[in-house]
């Protein structure tokens, strides 16, 4: 099965799968934060379409941070995954204490990747959301839900590489999805990058004002 060598790496084959969209004024490209940013960047290098970053926050089960129970999203949204809750049988105020931090760290990130810079308008565009991947698809369902409340005209969502069940569930849900590689045992996402090391603020704040200095005013 293929792997990618790096975040880097995906987002050229990807964009390679997004050909149609390319050089098309109603296109934007939206990364989710942070792994998702560096191969946002390399879609929308090859698009030569504007990129944003999309600041989600996954909640991690207390002791278990890998394992989604949920995520919110800039705008107030809040989605969970009532089968990992109920299962583990999580308390409400775990999930609260959770939200509340997770919350506080979306904010910062918001003001620490944007500098005062505005948001893309998406209204009434093709808006493509990116990430590393999809294991749970939490973070993206949150992202999607999010994003409608801003009236893009079609959402896409595209990743390198994800579980079946999560590519299959986001057709269902936006206009059109692009998973390169749909594993089966999936693993996890890093499972299929050579290179999964953790994208840092500087690097998400780096690519970002890159993109913005190509893009014309």
């Amino acid at each position: 099965m293929t792997t990618f060598r790096n975040r880097t790496q995906a987002g050229k084959e990807l964009a390679r799968r997004l050909s149609k969209f390319a050089r098309r004024e109603d296109v934007v490209v939206l990364g989710l934060a942070r792994g998702g940013l560096p191969v946002a960047f390399e879609v929308a290098q090859a698009l030569d379409a504007p990129l944003d970053v999309f600041v989600v926050r996954k909640l991690g089960v207390p002791g278990h941070r890998e394992l989604a129970m949920g995520a919110i999203a800039s705008g107030g949204v809040r989605v969970m995954n009532q089968s990992v809750i109920s299962s583990l049988n999580i308390p409400s105020d775990q999930i609260e204490n959770v939200a509340a931090q997770e919350q506080r760290e979306l904010e910062r990130r918001e003001r620490e990747y944007r500098g005062g810079a505005d948001r893309l308008d998406v209204t009434g565009k093709t808006t493509i959301l990116v990430d590393d991947g999809l294991a749970t698809g939490a973070s993206m369902r949150a992202a999607v839900q999010a994003l409608r409340q801003r009236n893009p005209e079609r959402i896409v969502v595209a990743v390198p590489t994800a579980a079946p069940s999560a590519c299959q569930d986001f057709e269902k849900k936006v206009d059109e999805v692009v998973c390169l590689i749909t594993p089966e045992p999936f693993f996890g996402v890093g499972a299929w990058y050579e290179d999964f090391s953790q994208t840092t603020d500087r690097e998400v704040r780096t690519l970002l004002d890159e993109a913005r200095s190509a893009t014309p005013a």
